[in-house]
């Protein structure tokens, strides 16, 4: 049967009964994340190397979104390269994180602002699987940090970053931060964009339980590396083409200027007044 089918049998009552169904379903999703994500942060602490603990955590997202129902598919997933490279991603909901956990190989390290070091529970266990954090607002820390990356992906590492560095509700793809391009610059790395579709609708900013949808991860074509440019002009090269190419792929609003997002930002203030 399908929605339109149970919209027109169920005339007035069919808003609130979906509302009580997301909610059931909600709570449901967020026992099930629960119990899999205390299970896998016990099993992380236990004195595994990096890359059982890597494993273990890609197991435990994998086993989440099958149980809550939650259907994820990585298209073209051949275009993933098997060595080194720096995979950036459209941010749209808290739950982009675990699904590149669950979708991607377990050898990737995530690139997570340092607030998230502080979270309880969830900061240890970030730190566990080999999270990499870094600090966007002190500067000196923040040039510390780029050249930790730097080494690690020098020694073979694949990172995973956010580059627009948040999210908002509402639809759209917001400016990329160079943090990622430089890394893959200065090391010869080649960039891997990927869309993520469906996790704004299932968990957007705002919203506490999330409600059930399916989750596209396109992998699109890799860019560079670029040794024919000088490492500024490929940084803004490799950024531009790989917002591009997301945005193209999403067909969302582009809001990489700041005028994008302070009209969003502005509208939320006259809203809440």
């Amino acid at each position: 049967m399908t929605d339109d089918v149970r919209r027109s049998a169920l005339g007035p009552l069919w808003s609130p009964l979906r509302v009580v169904l997301e909610i059931i379903y909600g709570v449901y999703a967020l026992a099930v994340f629960l119990v899999f994500g205390l299970s896998a942060f016990v099993a992380v602490l236990l004195p595994f190397g990096i890359k059982t603990r890597r494993h273990i955590a890609h197991f435990a997202a994998r086993a989440f979104f099958a149980v809550a129902g939650l259907r994820i598919r990585l298209i073209d997933e051949h275009l993933l390269p098997s060595g080194p490279c720096v995979v950036v991603a459209n941010h749209a909901s808290y739950l982009d994180g675990i699904v590149l956990k669950a979708a991607l190989p377990a050898r990737f390290s995530f690139v997570i602002k340092k607030e998230f070091s502080r979270v309880p529970l969830a900061g240890l266990l970030l730190r566990r699987i080999g999270s990499e954090f870094v600090d966007r607002f002190n500067r000196h820390a923040g040039g510390m940090d780029t050249r930790r990356l730097l080494k690690a992906a020098d020694a073979g590492q694949a990172l995973a970053f956010f580059p627009e560095g948040t999210f908002l509700a509402e639809p759209g793809l917001g400016k990329f931060h160079n943090g990622a391009f430089t890394i893959a610059a200065r090391v010869d790395l080649p960039v891997v964009p990927l869309a993520l579709r469906g996790t704004r609708h299932i968990l957007p900013s705002g919203r506490f339980l999330p409600r059930p949808g399916r989750i596209d991860i396109h992998v699109l074509p890799s860019i560079g590396p670029m040794r024919d440019m000088k490492a500024p002009d490929a940084v803004v090269h490799m950024r531009d083409v790989a917002h591009a190419r997301i945005l193209a792929e999403l067909g969302e609003p582009d809001l990489s200027s700041n005028d994008g997002i302070a009209a969003i930002q502005a509208r939320r203030s006259s809203s809440s007044t």
